[in-house]
């Protein structure tokens, strides 16, 4: 009687579970993750990862969903790629389905969107032409972008794409995370200072351009909103850079006069748009500078920067940079 009774409390575990299982739903939104499943792991394992990840609710209850399909032997290896609204299911199907990633694209701060095309070309190989989804008027409308194309707005980061996955998917996979990382916090608090969303991210792609040290980020934007107010040239090397052909190099008077609206030693005020995508240090940066009257500063040859109030003390900065730079030949 005893084992009768063992049997069917088994039994009606089993059910429970078993019923949970088809009717759990659990819908999470996940932000994008990726898990990495090593030869040998066992189901347990797996289930484990992904409690630990919390992208599971009741282990038991996935466990029951992957043993009633039929999938208990046949766990995959490889890294895969969780994102948007999740439940047991799609969970499932991600894994066990649509099998590993297989594309990385890592994005630095400061990129520019020719170099990122590039390297989208180069990572699908394929000789994709960007021009309709670089500057097309209902695609920036679509992206909610007041400027004249996608520079500034390819957020950098590190993304993981499924083979089959286009260019223009990319793209706005790397737009929507713009949006995500410009938050309502950082909207407001442009509207604060003012500025545009377009102009905020104009800003922060000349800091991205000139800072080496995070430290330094919100002082180099503190001289840039001084200058601002007082209608003062921006004078940014970057500018300058980013109208040049070529990589970067030391700039010659010659280069100081070309003429472009992106040249900020020859226009007053922002230049049309971005120079580069910057990352949200750069974007906060130019949100809230630090207050200060700098209204210079010069490279000193380790990544840090002179800060000055003045025409002479800059100067006097030059000169020291340029003493130092012999010496150290």
């Amino acid at each position: 009687m005893k084992e009768i009774d063992t049997i069917t409390s088994i039994a009606l575990s089993f059910l429970i579970i078993l019923s949970t299982a088809f009717l759990s739903v659990n819908n999470r939104e996940i932000e994008a993750k990726t898990i990495s499943i090593s030869k040998g792991m066992s189901l347990n394992s797996v289930i484990n990862l992904l409690h630990e990840n919390n992208l599971i609710v009741n282990k038991n209850v996935l466990k029951a969903k992957i043993l009633i399909r039929g999938l208990a032997s046949k766990v995959p290896t490889g890294t895969f790629l969780i994102e948007g609204k999740v439940s047991d299911a799609i969970l499932i199907d991600s894994i066990f389905n649509k099998g590993p990633i297989k594309l990385k694209l890592t994005i630095p701060e400061g990129t520019s969107a020719k170099k990122i095309f590039e390297s989208i070309n180069l990572l699908l190989k394929t000789d994709h032409r960007f021009d309709n989804l670089f500057t097309e008027k209902n695609i920036l409308n679509k992206y909610n972008i007041s400027g004249s194309s996608l520079e500034g707005y390819l957020y950098p980061n590190t993304y993981f794409f499924f083979n089959d996955t286009s260019p223009a998917d990319i793209v706005d996979t790397l737009v929507s995370q713009f949006w995500i990382e410009f938050d309502q916090k950082l909207l407001n608090r442009a509207n604060e200072l003012g500025l545009s969303v377009h102009e905020v991210v104009t800003l922060a792609s000349i800091i991205e351009g000139e800072a080496m040290l995070d430290s330094e980020r919100s002082t180099i934007s503190s001289v840039y909103h001084n200058r601002l107010k007082i209608n003062m040239k921006l004078q940014a090397d970057p500018t300058i850079q980013y109208i040049i052909e070529g990589p970067p190099k030391t700039l010659s008077t010659r280069d100081l006069r070309i003429k472009s609206p992106y040249n900020t030693y020859q226009n007053y005020g922002l230049p049309p748009g971005p120079i580069n995508n910057p990352g949200i240090q750069s974007i906060k940066a130019a949100l809230y500078p630090l207050e200060t009257d700098y209204l210079f500063f010069v490279a000193q040859g380790d990544g840090s920067h002179k800060f000055t109030t003045n025409e002479r003390d800059h100067e006097a900065a030059k000169r020291v940079y340029k003493i130092n730079k012999r010496k150290n030949k």
